[in-house]
């Protein structure tokens, strides 16, 4: 089809970055808030971290279905039917009065919205954009997601530090509303006449929720041997039996893909897209940037906001250099170099990546201040920005315009899934490293008593809050604890986050060298200009 847009591409784009920027919004915005939002629903900081996990659980999960929905019924009627469920979700979510309500609201309505929006984002982009501009739209709709990540922290600081946290997401419904009004005006891909693959959805369903949900509750239970006092099945933990039975199920899930391609049925995946060469190192790009960026992005406000002691909006501006720096790249690289070699972009992007997080590492010490985040922000803003400017061209030119929404479920399902595991394994890293440095720390101390070791190797060893200096010296006064020991503890709690941060971000650091050796499957030749043609 040839791809043109009926009013120009400026509106086109804006509606869609502008959904990707909606999507990816609210657990970033949530991570600020947290605290406040528990409070005001009369829970705890668990039960808020449970919402932002299902959050992300049903989105991964519905990814593939809500791709291949959008080939059924059409890109635009799918954004549309996703706008207004994640609009209801929104709603809900901003007059929730407790958490069940929370869940439901934001959990579930708009993990659904997500999972028929973000496809049909990829699909519009395909359909409205000709190939050579593809890698430009494709990146500034990339960029927007990676922004509100970075964005975020100063919009949900802001908002809930003078307002209430509520006004955000009464802000999303407003602006759901605003492309309703304006989406008949973007080109539309018809719809498919074929059938849901009900069993491959719930298999898929099935396979990934359990791999995300075991990623995601490993901090608390533990990857393999279950954490003191913890969930255990079998004198395991949990999860790795949910990885286990995750991976089956996955397995028998591509058995089933193959088993329909082979008798001629409609498959949820064309088994012969996964074995495209391109394509897969497109998604495993995607994979590994969303680890290292959920990773870095869980890490740094933790500096910021408990070793610094910054307010959420000082955070939040300290973050901004990176979405700055983000946006040029993203946008200049295929303005000012459209035919650049995307394998070169790729490895360049990861090689600012890797160098702004050792800067940032190398430059964490008791007495850093919140400036020495500014040039890793640019570094790390320049690499994600590079990488953004040229995979989602990468993994769409890779297939017909006719397979775009089902590479749209792919590559979000990539995404949420790098960003469940950067997010759980750097978090259980940086916990586990905390714990283990104080748990050291208090026992090699002469100075504290031995009835504060016990306590220590009782109960640090558990798992340790992330605490301030402040917050920790607020704990002690309150205690039986020696004046002169509380000041041993605090020194030692200080050494102890920034060598947990140091560890936490080399291990994100290592994941983006690891990527490296995978971007041989990433093209030399940047996308045809010649429309793929459909089979």
């Amino acid at each position: 089809m040839t791809a043109t847009t009926k009013t120009g591409s400026g509106l086109v784009l804006t509606v869609l970055a502008s959904s990707q920027f909606l999507m990816t919004l609210d657990s970033s915005v949530m991570n600020v808030s947290m605290a406040t939002v528990a409070e005001d629903l009369g829970t705890t900081i668990t039960g808020i971290q449970t919402a932002i996990t299902l959050y992300t659980l049903v989105m991964a999960t519905l990814m593939i279905t809500g791709g291949k929905i959008g080939t059924i019924v059409g890109r635009r009627r799918a954004f549309a039917l996703g706008l207004v469920i994640y609009g209801v979700g929104t709603l809900t979510t901003a007059a929730a009065p407790n958490l069940t309500v929370l869940l439901i609201g934001w959990a579930f309505l708009e993990g659904v919205g997500a999972a028929l929006i973000m496809p049909a984002i990829v699909a519009l982009v395909a359909a409205n954009f000709p190939p050579e501009k593809r890698a430009a739209a494709y990146g500034l709709v990339a960029a927007a997601g990676a922004m509100a990540v970075a964005a975020g922290p100063l919009i949900g600081g802001a908002v809930t530090t003078f307002a209430s946290w509520r006004y955000v997401f009464v802000g999303e419904a407003f602006l759901v509303v605003a492309i309703l009004m304006v989406l008949r005006r973007i080109n539309d891909v018809p719809p498919v006449r074929v059938r849901l693959d009900l069993v491959g959805s719930a298999l898929s369903v099935a396979s990934l929720g359990m791999l995300v949900f075991g990623v995601l509750r490993s901090g608390e239970w533990g990857w393999i041997r279950p954490t003191p006092g913890g969930a255990e099945i079998a004198g395991l933990s949990p999860v790795i039996w949910l990885l286990l039975a995750g991976a089956l199920l996955l397995y028998v899930f591509m058995r089933w893909q193959t088993h329909l391609a082979e008798t001629g049925r409609e498959p949820l995946i064309d088994p012969k897209v996964l074995r495209n060469r391109q394509l897969s190192g497109g998604l495993t790009m995607f994979f590994a940037q969303f680890t290292v960026q959920a990773g870095v992005f869980f890490t740094l406000p933790l500096f910021l906001s408990v070793v610094l002691e910054l307010s959420a909006l000082q955070t939040g501006l300290r973050i901004l250099p990176l979405s700055v720096a983000l946006l040029l790249a993203a946008a200049g690289i295929p303005k000012l170099w459209p035919r650049a070699n995307p394998r070169r972009v790729v490895r360049l992007g990861w090689g600012a990546m890797i160098v702004g997080i050792l800067v940032l590492v190398t430059g964490l010490d008791p007495g850093a201040n919140a400036s020495i985040v500014a040039v890793p922000m640019v570094l790390l803003g320049l690499g994600l920005g590079a990488l953004a400017s040229q995979l989602g061209a990468i993994t769409v030119s890779a297939v017909p315009d006719s397979q775009s929404a089902e590479v749209g479920g792919l590559q979000n399902t990539a995404t949420n899934l790098g960003a469940s595991l950067g997010t759980a394994l750097i978090g259980s890293v940086l916990i586990a490293t905390l714990s283990a440095a104080i748990v050291a720390g208090v026992q090699l101390n002469p100075d504290v008593p031995d009835s504060v070791k016990a306590q220590a190797s009782t109960e640090l060893a558990s798992g340790v809050p992330f605490l301030s200096d402040t917050q920790l010296e607020a704990a002690l006064a309150g205690s039986a604890v020696p004046q002169s020991s509380a000041a041993q503890i605090v020194d030692v709690n200080s050494d102890a986050r920034l060598e947990a941060l140091r560890v936490a971000l080399s291990i994100a650091a290592l994941i983006g060298v690891c990527a490296l050796f995978f971007t041989g499957r990433v093209p030399r030749e940047a996308p045809s200009t010649s429309v793929t043609a459909d089979p």
